[in-house]
């Protein structure tokens, strides 16, 4: 289950790196806060948080994106230690993709001081907080860890 897990987390840090890139490229030129409209519901964005979850933090604190960063690596290390002892294939995937998600904003945070967000989704005017893929990848297996952990899990009678 190790390399299942870990393949998810490299999967998801690659698309993660790969679609920012494109998203950097798409508006270069145009800078920060360019936004294009795609439907009646989302934008393309260009936005760098350097927070954490929803913006929270964003002060633009240069120690953020060090504080940020160590923080992550522990819970990276957390994670592959648990992906280790694990025997379920889908909670081996949703560790991974917690993993990955959590490695392309470290990498952002390393690069850029900052991590980019550029998928805003909205109703009339209320916009909810733009993310990425790896915020996806950390929301889609911390739900399947969830599912996992609490619908899943049967006690052996």
């Amino acid at each position: 289950m190790l390399v299942r897990g870990l393949a998810a987390a490299l999967a998801v840090a690659v698309l993660d790196q790969l679609s920012k890139a494109t998203v950097l490229g798409f508006f270069a030129g145009r800078g920060l806060g360019a936004h294009e409209r795609i439907t009646p519901f989302f934008n393309l964005v260009l936005t760098y948080n350097r927070g954490m979850s929803f913006g929270l933090f964003n002060n633009g604190a240069g120690v953020n994106a060090v504080v940020f960063s160590f923080v992550a690596a522990l819970i990276v290390a957390a994670l592959v230690y648990w992906l280790s002892r694990v025997d379920n294939a889908i909670l081996a995937v949703a560790i991974g993709l917690v993993i990955g998600g959590a490695i392309g904003n470290v990498i952002d945070r390393i690069r850029l001081g900052a991590v980019i967000d550029f998928l805003d989704f909205y109703v009339g005017s209320w916009h909810w907080p733009a993310f990425n893929i790896a915020d996806s990848a950390i929301c889609v297996g911390v739900a399947a860890m969830l599912l996992d952990g609490l619908l899943l899990r049967r006690e052996a009678h």
